[in-house]
Formats: structure tokens, C-alpha cells, sequence
């Protein structure tokens, strides 16, 4: 499954999440993997596009970043799988 994670920077201070990924990594279960991340111009939010086999990994994953980052996060689907879903019915 694929997901667009957008990450709200508590008190818009990325210094405590960036000094946590320095010295404990993404903190990521194995299975949870992330294509692509950006980081907004005023540095107070990341938006990423992740997959995870299911829901519970993400879950896992936002519990060790909860206390730091606020999240919101969308399930997604290529344009490409959403056009061949809607085939038959066009």
C-alpha cells in the first residue's frame, strides 16, 4: 500500500526530529519503505510518499515520531493503477 505521509514539525523545530534521525535512524519497522521525501521551503513540515504491506506498519512507525511530529496521512494509488481500475466503467 502506498501512502502520502504529511509530517507537521512540532513547534515548526526541525532541529530535535533531525538530531533523532542523526543518532536513531528513520526508526522504521522492517517492511516500511520510503520513496521519496521533501522538505517544505520554511523547513516546518516533510511530505513523503511511503509503502507499507499494511496499516499496522505505519502505525508502528508513527509511534517512535508522535511526541515530535504531527501527522496526517493519505493512502494513495498511482494514476496509472487508478486508470486501469476505472477502465471497465468508462
Amino acid at each position: 500500500m502506498l501512502f502520502f505521509v504529511i509530517e507537521d514539525f512540532r513547534g515548526r523545530d526541525p532541529k530535535a526530529i533531525y538530531r533523532r534521525f542523526r543518532d536513531k535512524g528513520r526508526l522504521a519497522p522492517d517492511g516500511f519503505i520510503v520513496h521519496h521525501s521533501w522538505i517544505a521551503a520554511d523547513m516546518s513540515r516533510c511530505f513523503m510518499l511511503v509503502e507499507a504491506e499494511n496499516v499496522t506498519l505505519l502505525q508502528r512507525w508513527v509511534v517512535e515520531w508522535a511526541d515530535l511530529v504531527g501527522f496526517e496521512i493519505v493512502p494513495v494509488a498511482s494514476s496509472k493503477d487508478t486508470v486501469a481500475g476505472l477502465a471497465p466503467h468508462l
